[in-house]
């Protein structure tokens, strides 16, 4: 059995496919369905490693080095599971494989076009993972009526009609405006996208309505009406104050039944309530509070750090908290001010010389006060720069990212990565191991010698500044193998650790990762 379902999307973007599809993946989940999510982007860039965070929001990388978007993270975090570089597709990526297809014959005199070419590769990657799930969800980025997801709407109208109709499921997720003047939602904008899909080729079996508001029966009917879908599949998807609630309010309005229904299968077992009963309890026994500093340079874009978010909220309820997470600009002039606000201080990734300096002030605040922190990637690095400056007697410590010519370069570039041509894709990326020493803060909290983590860099600390590092009590608590650190922490402080890799994106609701759930806990004691 294989079977599909596709998730479009209507009037405007960041609607919440990703989480639509996520959340009806994780229903079909616990019946005992192997289920996979596979994202379509349909913008040329090959993937989203090489744009800024304000055009695309953070970049989600795979254990085996892809450079993603950050629903891949929604996905991994909803079914636990690890995605790849089959879990993610561009158009820039589809037609690049197209193109030197052509240049090596491989189409055998043909004209090359859209139709049929674009959409077979793209129709063919619809099934790259069949044959190891029952499910696969995809998902089209992008809203339609877009003219660069064209391509990607006809291989799916062209995929539907090549397969049996209990073998596609397709589902629809649209905006219905609240009108605060005339205290009125209008379905006017869901039926023109419906229409825009039905011109296309594509019926859509399901609409989900996302609202602030809920949506009445009299509503479900006028959409059925005119978007010709039955008015039991016709769903509210008001605003959530948790996105883990979702699958719920999907569940009690039958949408797992009602997919089952189409593609014409039968649960391998009975629905097992444990993760959403879990997710509730958790949820709902918050008896303490914790405040967390995020300081970077896109503090006015959450998406940016999507995936840190997402593990300090679920850190925090390990431990029943209640979590306030402020993104603070790095460049703000009252910054170390604000600072004194919070339990803990998190320093993300980035790169670029903007807020370098901000980020390094925030962390001598952090050390000298003894405030819990946690820095990530550049963060790690800025540590080393501030207790290099202010701690090893190196005044002029930088990394050669920022300042080439500095005397003291703690940070710095490896030889195979100095002659890299192009930005995308050649930095450290995905999974590598960490040898972890025992007695360390990070044995700690990892309860063990050994670890994988996944990277995106391309700066690393420099070995030569390492017994400088040490010697002013920054030592390094994971390598790997045996040369370049992975985890370094600051002896004699309650909790000051910087990791090189991205622990962010080995969260889950259940599985708080262990230097997020070490770093909350260190919060909580610092509040009291």
């Amino acid at each position: 059995m294989s079977k599909f379902i596709f998730i479009t999307g209507g009037v405007v973007s960041s609607l919440g496919k990703g989480i639509s599809g996520a959340s009806i993946g994780k229903l079909l989940q616990l019946y005992g369905f192997k289920v996979n999510m596979i994202k379509f982007d349909p913008y040329i860039n090959v993937d989203p490693g090489t744009m800024n965070p304000y055009q695309h929001g953070e970049v989600f990388v795979t254990i085996d080095g892809a450079e993603t978007d950050l629903d891949l993270g929604t996905y991994e975090r909803f079914l636990d599971i690890y995605t790849s570089k089959d879990n993610t597709n561009t158009a820039g990526d589809i037609y690049r494989t197209v193109i030197d297809k052509e240049r090596r014959g491989d189409y055998d005199g043909q004209t090359v076009q859209v139709i049929p070419h674009i959409t077979d590769e793209i129709k063919r990657r619809f099934c790259a993972l069949k044959n190891e799930y029952d499910i696969t969800i995809i998902e089209i980025g992008g809203t339609v009526g877009d003219i660069e997801g064209l391509p990607f709407m006809e291989a799916a109208r062209q995929f539907q009609i090549e397969n049996k109709k209990e073998d596609v499921f397709s589902i629809h997720v649209s905006y219905i405006p609240y009108i605060a003047a005339a205290h009125e939602l209008k379905t006017k904008p869901t039926q023109h996208s419906v229409n825009k899909l039905r011109e296309i080729g594509i019926m859509p079996d399901m609409i989900i309505c996302r609202s602030e508001k809920g949506i009445d029966e009299g509503l479900k009917k006028k959409i059925s009406l005119f978007c010709n879908v039955k008015q039991s599949n016709v769903i509210e998807a008001k605003d959530s104050r948790s996105i883990y609630y979702i699958p719920e309010m999907l569940k009690n309005q039958n949408v797992d039944k009602l997919i089952m229904e189409g593609l014409k299968i039968k649960p391998k077992h009975s629905f097992d309530w444990s993760w959403i009963k879990e997710i509730k309890k958790r949820s709902e026994s918050l008896e303490k509070k914790v405040s967390i500093a995020v300081v970077g340079k896109y503090a006015g874009l959450k998406d940016a750090y999507k995936s840190i978010h997402e593990s300090l909220q679920i850190a925090a309820t390990q431990h029943k908290a209640k979590i306030d997470i402020d993104y603070l600009g790095a460049e703000d002039k009252d910054l170390i001010e604000k600072l004194k606000n919070y339990d803990g201080i998190l320093v993300p990734g980035g790169f670029g010389l903007r807020g370098v300096e901000g980020k390094i002030k925030a962390i001598t605040y952090a050390r000298e006060n003894n405030v819990a922190f946690f820095g990530i990637c550049l963060g790690l690095q800025c540590a080393a720069i501030e207790i290099a400056r202010n701690l090893a007697g190196l005044k002029n410590a930088h990394s050669t990212e920022f300042d080439p010519k500095t005397k003291s370069p703690v940070v710095t570039i490896l030889s195979e990565q100095k002659n890299v041509k192009y930005r995308g894709g050649t930095m450290r990326l995905g999974n590598y191991t960490a040898d972890i020493k025992k007695g360390s803060l990070a044995h700690k909290l990892y309860r063990k010698t050994k670890a994988e983590e996944r990277h995106r860099h391309r700066y690393e600390i420099n070995p030569e500044f390492i017994e400088a590092l040490e010697n002013a009590g920054f030592s390094v608590s994971a390598y790997h193998k045996g040369m370049l650190p992975e985890i370094m922490e600051l002896k004699n402080h309650p909790f000051f650790i910087g990791a090189q890799f991205h622990p962010e994106f080995g969260s889950r609701p259940m599985k708080p990762h262990p230097i997020f759930e070490g770093f909350i806990k260190a919060a909580l004691r610092n509040k009291n």
